[in-house]
């Protein structure tokens, strides 16, 4: 018997069952096909539009696991994706007919609380290392929701309520354990492997394969002020106008994030603005609290409120305020623009598209960034785009396949309208895989793209790693 299995020419590969098993003998951990029985479960993604089918995938209990399904998938020209996590808007973690190599597993967080580091696994989600380090008190710059994957995360750039303070998560990375395209593992960081290193702070996983992240942890907590502030519609134009001025002055230790949404039958919020439009804001205040009372206490006395739970609270509870707007097996199409500033017109469109929202699910988020971004050059590392101030972030989410149209325009529509009010640069993290080379160069710059794209040729001539936010060598 057989495996039918996608190569990287576009041809197909007959694998027969002695090479397989030959390959058993040096992996540990599960090799699925699709009569498996946890081959389904094991190839769900996040967002539920992807829905690839691997002809195998190869469940890595450690790095010599990965090492190895590197080998075979090198030996035999087979086309390969990565999943760390598996929460990503582009579903990249699957591919259709090859193999997917699976991190999942690997969820190891070991933290040296004297020099502040973590070493952390690429299956690890972000609630895996934040409740390790909350432990003594510290924390790694991480994203928004705890069950996104740290891997793609950070090689796509990552920004969360610490960023503003410390930079993008990729800017907090001492160094990498990868493993090659050649199938050699080896440590990237400012004195090993330094091109490397450069490439995966925010270039993707175009370079290799990372099995494990050592992130500079900073004291946060574990108790910081936070929460959330919701208006109704009627409210939400002034609120966004007081929003733009508010955190334009913000101290780094604060970040806020502004969301537009029908409200949903959330505890919070009180039963008769469920299933009507709201605008909300998330605060976190990573400074003395008492700091942090005083100074959001302005925004607190805004018009009328009909909710506020900005309370000191414990940092891990935080980090997973957002989780429930994001669960797995949803439907969503995002579309994103960095902004320089939230000027009337970005508020204007922010308020005529969320009255067309055509789903309970979908927002328009603007994310705060700004900050220690812009303390390092251009070129410190792929994510660049250090003059944006804002995310702007038109997240459709919904439930059936016979809304993807409506939903899909509404995102469209908006992310068009609001072309004119952006820096021109996008996060990679958010692009959809129906975006192209333009909106590639839009995240990275058209400097470090040509960069990328050298030390792709490089360092991965033939472009194993092909199953990415594409960077051509």
């Amino acid at each position: 018997m057989t495996i039918q299995l996608k190569q990287l020419d576009g041809g197909t590969l007959d694998l027969p069952a002695e090479a397989l098993a030959a390959f058993r003998t040096s992996f540990k951990g599960a090799v699925l096909g699709p009569a498996d029985p946890d081959y389904e479960a094991t190839r769900a993604l996040w967002n539920a539009m992807i829905d690839r089918r691997p002809g195998l995938i190869l469940r890595c209990t450690g790095v010599a696991d990965v090492v190895q399904a590197v080998k075979l998938v090198r030996q035999h020209r087979l086309l390969s994706s990565v999943r760390g996590g598996g929460h990503n808007i582009a579903g990249l973690a699957a591919c259709e007919g090859g193999v997917m190599i699976d991190l999942s597993l690997l969820r190891g967080v070991w933290v040296d609380a004297a020099a502040r580091t973590a070493r952390a696994q690429a299956g690890c989600r972000l609630g895996d290392v934040d409740r390790e380090t909350q432990l003594h008190g510290l924390a790694a710059v991480l994203g928004f929701v705890s069950d996104t994957g740290i891997a793609g995360l950070t090689v796509g750039g990552g920004f969360g309520y610490l960023t503003r303070k410390h930079g993008w998560t990729c800017d907090t990375v001492l160094s990498m354990d990868v493993v090659t395209a050649a199938g050699e593992l080896v440590r990237a960081s400012a004195s090993e492997n330094a091109d490397l290193f450069w490439a995966l702070r925010g270039g993707g996983g175009n370079f290799g394969i990372v099995t494990s992240f050592e992130y500079q942890l900073h004291p946060v907590g574990p108790e910081i002020l936070g929460g959330a502030i919701a208006w109704r519609a009627e409210e939400a134009g002034e609120v966004l106008r007081a929003y733009a001025k508010f955190s334009a002055a913000a101290p780094r230790e604060l970040t806020t994030v502004a969301v537009l949404r029908i409200a949903p039958p959330a505890p919070w919020l009180p039963k008769e603005v469920h299933g009507k439009t709201i605008v909300a804001l998330f605060v976190c205040y990573a400074g003395r609290v008492e700091d942090g009372e005083a100074f959001l206490a302005p925004l607190r006395k805004l018009g009328k409120p009909v909710a506020d739970i900005v309370t000191r609270r414990p940092y891990v509870q935080m980090q997973s305020l957002l989780d429930a707007t994001q669960p797995k097996g949803r439907r969503y199409y995002w579309k994103s623009h960095y902004l320089p500033r939230i000027d009337p017109r970005a508020i204007e469109i922010a308020l005529e598209h969320a009255g067309r929202i055509r789903s309970p699910h979908s927002a328009i988020l603007m994310f705060q960034v700004g900050g220690a971004l812009g303390d390092l050059p251009a070129g410190h590392s792929p994510a660049g785009n250090r003059d944006a101030a804002y995310v702007l972030n038109i997240a459709g989410s919904w439930e059936k396949p016979e809304d993807d149209a409506a939903n899909i325009a509404w995102a469209r529509d908006c992310f068009e309208a609001a072309r004119e009010c952006s820096t021109g640069g996008t996060y990679v993290n958010f692009l959809t895989e129906e975006e192209g080379p333009d909106r590639i160069e839009a995240a990275y710059g058209a400097r470090n793209l040509a960069r990328l794209a050298a030390l792709k040729a490089q360092i991965d001539p033939d472009d194993l790693f092909r199953h990415t936010k594409r960077v051509s060598g």
